[in-house]
């Protein structure tokens, strides 16, 4: 269902301003519902200032007053916040993270060469001017530069590293890492030596069980008990 751009914010107004219930601002907010009594109680952790829902298109005057009369009637929402999409160009990095871009495009150059630039520069949000001065050692800052994870530098994600490396290795040709079957000759040649040892010895508990030395009688029954 979807939900308010500000749900506590809005959920603030709705218990200033409408005699709604609390759950029913809770659900159509998104908020549990002992959220709700915070913010009625004013022991929220914040102070927040109302948003109407009304003037932002987001409810009408219609569907309060129904919720008004029906305490178990569920609150529509006219239409939900535009969802922010990624856009075509460099991506955005925070100002917080821009020094760490050399340490992360470094470490990229470093452990997977097959990546281009134009992918390291989606990936991280550099241009290929930069990621050529690092890779031919021409930057300016290149002595201060140490190759780090990009991923836990928080420049990208893990999965769109993974994606980068997968892509970059199939248009390289690369194959993926072969399974090591050397011992897989080994392996099967065993299982069948132990098959046939199990038959054999099957085969002379049954043969000592039907003959006429004692002694073999009770070493195969004491071996094999099941056979009693």
């Amino acid at each position: 269902m979807a939900q308010p751009l500000m749900p506590h914010a809005t959920a603030s107004w709705l218990v200033d301003n409408t005699s709604l219930s609390f759950p029913q601002i809770a659900e159509f907010c998104g908020l549990h519902v002992l959220e709700v009594q915070a913010i009625a109680d004013d022991t929220a952790a914040t102070k927040l200032t109302g948003r109407d829902p009304v003037r932002a298109h987001e409810l009408t005057q219609d569907e309060i007053d129904k919720g008004q009369a029906d305490p178990n009637y569920v609150l529509k929402m006219i239409k939900g916040p535009e969802q922010v999409r990624r856009t075509k160009g460099p991506r955005y990095t925070p100002v917080s993270k821009r020094q760490d871009k050399p340490d992360g495009i470094a470490w990229i150059i470093r452990n997977h060469p097959e990546i281009s630039d134009g992918a390291i520069g989606n990936l991280i949000g550099t241009t290929r001017t930069t990621i050529a001065a690092i890779r031919d050692r021409s930057h300016w800052n290149i002595a201060n530069i140490t190759p780090k994870d990009p991923v836990t530098l928080g420049l990208t994600s893990q999965r769109e590293l993974d994606a980068a490396v997968t892509k970059a290795a199939k248009a390289a040709g690369t194959e993926a890492q072969p399974t090591d079957t050397r011992l897989e000759g080994d392996r099967d040649a065993l299982i069948a030596q132990l098959h046939a040892e199990r038959e054999q010895s099957a085969r002379d508990a049954q043969s000592a069980l039907h003959g006429d030395d004692p002694a073999a009688q009770a070493r195969a029954l004491f071996d094999d008990p099941f056979r009693r």
